[in-house]
């Protein structure tokens, strides 16, 4: 990030260098409120972990973020509920609204979209590029039709190998890459 390695530092040290990133499995506090796990993101954004509940309780200015980001993930007529009475769907726009809690400059996104509905998948890539405008977004998919509505740039891998690195309209017409993807698979993405 702004030309600094970053290999080997512990998690808060990336979230201070501007990393944020969210994992294929949804990491949510499930026992406390959706509100509550927005809020202690905010929290920990800023380096307050160790801050008292009851202060946390009393801060308008976390609340006030933890509210606009319930808005913008759809979430805020969940607010009181514990996290982990959501659906799968919704405790990953959870998490997406933890992951940017703090504003960072870049997401790091492992299959965002896995085990999602096709229904779920598009809203979820809505909420990706709303979230991710302005930020530097590195996304790890398998999802085909995914990776090309929300990627300038294409990294293909095949058996840990680069195979291809440009824009979405010459990944797609890189002979190599439909070799390894077939043709017809980027065709429909």
């Amino acid at each position: 990030v702004a030309g600094r390695r970053l290999d080997g530092r512990p998690p808060e040290q990336l979230r201070r260098a501007g990393l944020a990133r969210s994992f294929q499995v949804s990491q949510v506090f499930g026992r406390l409120s959706v509100r509550d796990n927005l809020r202690c993101a905010v929290l920990a954004s800023r380096g307050l972990q160790g801050v008292f509940w009851k202060r946390l309780s009393q801060s308008r200015e976390v609340g006030r973020r933890a509210d606009e980001l319930m808005e913008l993930l759809g979430l805020h007529a969940r607010g009181h509920d514990l996290a982990g009475s959501l659906g799968y769907a919704e405790q990953r726009a959870l998490e997406l609204g933890i992951t940017v809690a703090g504003d960072p400059d870049v997401l790091l996104l492992d299959e965002p979209t896995a085990g999602r509905s096709q229904h779920e998948t598009e809203g979820l890539v809505a909420l990706i590029r709303e979230l991710s405008e302005g930020r530097s977004l590195l996304l790890v998919e398998h999802d085909m039709q995914v990776v090309f509505s929300l990627a300038d740039r294409i990294a293909v891998l095949v058996e840990g190998a680069l195979i291809a690195f440009d824009t979405p309209a010459r990944v797609r017409a890189n002979p190599r890459v439909q070799a390894a993807y077939g043709h017809e698979a980027l065709a429909s993405a």
